[in-house]
């Protein structure tokens, strides 16, 4: 197992390692050395003659770590500019020039701020995880910072953050406040980020960053993801491809406004601050008081994209996706059935229609709620989350018990952080809605924000689902949508306005928190009309997202795999619908890829087509433990060719899925060329069959051949698509 030491050049390293844990080992003339490292990687700081914390490396890990301060280089800038740039976490007001990690007003009005390293302590959570914490001080103020790094070694995960506080006479502000600041070096740098807007989600663009300061941001408050995830890369030297090149993979544990700066300087270094946005949220810190930053998540590979990707996967499924090395429900969705238009005797109809497909759960969309102000469509009704008692005399409860009858499981949809101004819940609590006293209200989808900074509302959205629950234990899978942007940002409860953003957040979590611990094993899916709110803080909460509302196979073919660099395939929610001019053999192989839905009008299909996806689920069935917990390789881009091609291969190398697609349907646009497989056993021999076969279909796939791994990844497969099989799908195993 690794450590992080403390070391000099003047203690023997086997000496340093019994006492790196524990005790600093300095003098005032040496300078502290802290090795953060993984199975692969290692972020080196160091402390300068004045006690100020720099990075002098981050790359692939050294065999001899006493040599990190040797390398030459990095960091080599004029005196004048020692331990500025580099600096670990940079204060602003002092001697620091470059963009600051931290910027404060102290109690008496100053605004300069040093940081100067005081201890260190490492904590072995268990063989692959440990935590390192690092107290920084300010020699004149009582104003501390301690940072954070807990690594995964196995799979090259760093999650950084850090903690404010101090003891001063009264309040300190805080303009800005970085989760992490990290110090890259490299003769160049490319940047991979997304963009969107609602239905076209996950846009990637690459650009080599010049000097200056690029900023990834959000400033929506809630749906903070709709026009910018967190997510993207960095490549250095040259842009990464799928398996060469470094790249670093970054991403902020948070829900609501963040802020990324990716700054080249004038040494040709690279400095990534990334943290809480600080727009419009200055923070008024008391004495005592700890705040605390949300997470900064990266991860670095020498190996290219394919390898980060992973790793983040792998990290995903064992420590911060809930229920990741679980079990995943297989559904039957009623919106684009139905729509609002829906009785009982409907949905008894569609329940039937599960049980049928062959699906786990049959899951109830908007428009089940709301008497006074029924919820038959978006304009009214959210908040008010009582049955509709014409559509459902009966209540849920009697469709939870029809489901029982029919042998499946039953969910519902809610929207709880949500309101209509048309609503009983509006007019009895107007004081609970996000928006300014004396402004014009201003909509999103003809709704507002509850303002869940506000403990009250905290209360009632915690209720929704207690309530749901407490009446029908039974209850099986929760969709928790949101689908409004914030306008007007303002609560009627906070003093301190400047806080909203911050707390509104805040209070999300404490829902989420209290709802995880009285029902930590129930189903929930992440929506936000899409995909506005997908990071790793609220995944800790959610066993799945809803990736965007555009469920054209053909455009989801893009998307699931640009999401799937940063989130693994269980996570992922893909549903079966009527979007796009595909078959339905392409629609339900596009959406296998993760965790597969149905979204159909199932009485609609014929019998070929009920046969098919009937067979379908039964192959997914088996081999969903492969696509959910498997090593995931993409082979053919469908940016770069006309076959999109994955592959999810066990730990083991011995059994795996081969998904193939036509995206171009231009003439002459088929595959003629076989696909170099990845990830196989070279000296293990395959074989390759086609399963998912539509009724009346033979497969031009010679299943009884024999290859081994070596010439699958040499000379490849050619998986045959073409215009007239524009769907593969190829079941590999090994025969020895």
């Amino acid at each position: 197992m690794f450590k992080i030491p403390l070391y000099t050049t003047f203690i023997p390293f086997c000496l340093l390692l019994l006492f790196s844990a524990s005790i600093p080992i300095r003098s005032a003339a040496q300078s502290v050395i802290i090795p953060i490292e993984t199975q692969n990687n290692a972020l080196v700081l160091q402390t300068d003659a004045n006690k100020h914390l720099r990075t002098i490396y981050f790359g692939k890990k050294l065999t001899n770590n006493k040599e990190y301060s040797q390398v030459p280089g990095l960091y080599q800038q004029t005196s004048d500019y020692t331990g500025i740039l580099n600096s670990a976490y940079t204060p602003s007001g002092s001697r620091n020039l470059a963009e600051p990690a931290l910027s404060v007003t102290h109690a008496d009005g100053n605004n300069s701020l040093d940081l100067k390293y005081v201890s260190h302590d490492l904590k072995q959570i268990d063989n692959n995880v440990s935590l390192l914490s690092i107290v920084l001080k300010d020699p004149v103020y009582n104003f501390s910072v301690t940072l954070y790094y807990k690594t995964y070694f196995k799979e090259d995960v760093v999650e950084q953050w850090s903690s404010i506080q101090h003891q001063e006479k009264g309040e300190v502000a805080l303009h800005k406040f970085a989760s992490a600041n990290l110090y890259l070096k490299s003769a160049g740098y490319w940047l991979n980020q997304y963009h969107g807007d609602w239905a076209k989600e996950m846009q990637a663009e690459e650009s080599k960053l010049t000097h200056g300061i690029k900023t990834l941001d959000s400033k929506l408050g809630t749906r903070a993801n709709l026009f910018q995830p967190p997510v993207f890369m960095v490549s250095l030297g040259k842009p990464a491809t799928e398996d060469e090149g470094t790249v670093l993979f970054g991403s902020l544990e948070w829900s609501g406004n963040f802020r990324t700066d990716l700054e080249v300087d004038f040494q040709d270094n690279l400095r990534i601050l990334s943290g809480i946005n600080n727009y419009a949220s200055t923070y008024s810190l008391k004495p005592n008081e700890a705040f605390v930053t949300p997470v900064f998540l990266y991860t670095l590979s020498s190996g290219g994209k394919g390898l980060a990707s992973r790793n983040l996967q792998q990290w995903a499924r064992n420590y911060k996706l809930l229920d990741g090395k679980g079990t995943r429900l297989t559904l039957l969705n009623n919106w684009e059935a139905t729509y609002f238009d829906f009785n009982e005797s409907k949905l008894a109809g569609l329940l039937k229609d599960t049980k049928k497909l062959g699906v786990d759960l049959f899951l109830l969309d908007d428009g089940w709620f709301a008497n006074k102000y029924p919820r038959n469509g978006d304009v009214a009704g959210l908040g008010d989350w009582q049955e509709n008692k014409k559509k459902l005399p009966n209540g849920i409860s009697s469709l939870v018990k029809e489901a029982q009858n029919n042998q499946v499981k039953f969910g519902i949809w809610i929207e709880p952080e949500m309101v209509n101004p048309k609503s009983e819940l509006y007019e009895k609590h107007p004081d609970w809605v996000v928006k300014q006293p004396q402004r014009e209200e201003h909509y999103f989808r003809n709704q507002l924000a509850l303002d869940l900074s506000n403990p009250k509302v905290q209360d009632f959205v915690y209720g929704v689902v207690d309530g749901l629950f407490t009446k029908n234990p039974d209850l099986a899978y929760i969709k928790w949508d949101c689908n409004a942007v914030i306008y007007n940002a303002h609560s009627a409860t906070i003093k301190n306005q400047n806080h909203f953003y911050i707390e509104y957040v805040r209070g999300l979590y404490k829902v989420l928190e209290r709802i995880r611990a009285k029902y930590p094993k129930v189903p929930m899916m992440l929506c936000s009309g899409g995909g506005g709110r997908v990071d790793y803080a609220a995944l800790q909460y959610f066993t799945e997202f809803w990736p965007s509302d555009n469920t054209d196979p053909l455009e989801r073919i893009f998307m699931q795999w640009e999401y799937s660099y940063f989130y693994p395939a269980i996570a992922s929610s893909n549903h079966v619908t009527d979007w796009g001019k595909q078959p339905i053999k392409f629609r339900t192989d596009v959406a296998m890829m993760g965790k597969l839905g149905f979204d159909i009008v199932v009485s609609k299909l014929s019998a070929d087509e009920l046969q098919y996806c009937q067979e379908a689920i039964k192959n997914y069935d088996a081999l969903k433990g492969i696509i959910w917990q498997g090593n995931q390789y993409r082979l053919s881009n469908p940016t770069e060719s006309s076959v999109a091609s994955m592959l999810y291969l066990d730990e083991n190398k011995s059994s795996g899925v081969i998904f193939n697609y036509l995206v171009n349907y231009r003439y002459g646009a088929n595959s003629s060329s076989p696909i170099l497989l990845k990830g196989l056993d070279p000296v293990k021999e395959y074989k390759i069959r086609e399963i998912n076969l539509y009724p009346g279909t033979k497969s031009s796939i010679k299943g009884e051949t024999t290859y081994t791994g070596d010439f699958l990844m040499k000379a490849g497969f050619n998986p045959d698509v073409n215009s007239i099989r524009t769907s593969v799908i190829l079941k590999i195993e090994a025969v020895n």
